[in-house]
């Protein structure tokens, strides 16, 4: 989907000519509406739209549990806003300028990965985490988290209500071979705990301890 008119045709055109039976959509909003109408092949989706930009429809996408492969197109520089697509669903990014045959290239990479099995989310007390989409949520209320919190927070909610040694977080979370200060521990505990709000008990021991504790 591409609010560019003139890149919308001469990519509708393009991809027709290939054989490919195409829907052009120019806001957010038409996105999310054809996609939830209609079994497509694959997405091929600007992060630049008008209304709802491309990161919530690829959001929106996944939440749906569809296994729709969403090949993302953005002119931003910044390496963040790929990731950031990335870690929201998309299976693939071009940057803008592209030539026709690597878009038609990306796009059967794309498709011929499969659907591949939906990991299932994780449920504990009342809090459902999704690890397709980074969210948590709970009673009326949602977080996004980063896939390092994510991984922190679910790593936690598996052994809610035990102590979990900081030693055996920095090795799984972060790898046997990590120098950094363990205090990287409390200092992501401190990321989620901003996002989660009140409602959650994610405390670590104070500095120099060796437990941290665990999300309840």
């Amino acid at each position: 989907m591409e609010d560019d008119v003139k890149l919308c045709k001469a990519l509708a055109g393009g991809l027709s000519h290939e054989g490919w039976e195409v829907h052009v959509a120019h806001t957010g909003d038409d996105a999310l509406v054809r996609s939830g109408e209609h079994d497509y092949d694959a997405m091929v989706l600007d992060l630049m739209l008008p209304g709802v930009d491309g990161f919530d429809v690829c959001r929106a996408v996944r939440e749906r549990d569809e296994y729709l492969p969403v090949l993302m197109l953005t002119a931003l520089g910044d390496v963040s806003d790929r990731v950031r697509g990335l870690d929201l669903g998309a299976d693939d990014y071009l940057v803008k300028p592209f030539s026709l045959d690597e878009l038609l290239a990306r796009l059967r990479a794309v498709m011929r990965r499969g659907p591949a099995e939906r990991p299932a989310p994780l449920r504990v007390d009342g809090v459902r985490a999704d690890p397709l989409t980074g969210t948590v949520s709970w009673g009326g209320g949602e977080a996004q988290l980063t896939p390092r919190e994510f991984d922190l927070f679910t790593f936690l909610m598996r052994r809610s209500g035990a102590v979990v040694p900081r030693a055996l977080l920095l090795s799984e979370l972060w790898g046997e071979e990590f120098k950094g200060s363990p205090n990287v521990v409390d200092v992501y505990v401190g990321y989620v705990r901003r996002k989660l709000g009140e409602g959650f008990v994610l405390d670590p021991v104070p500095a120099g301890e060796q437990e941290a504790g665990a999300a309840g």
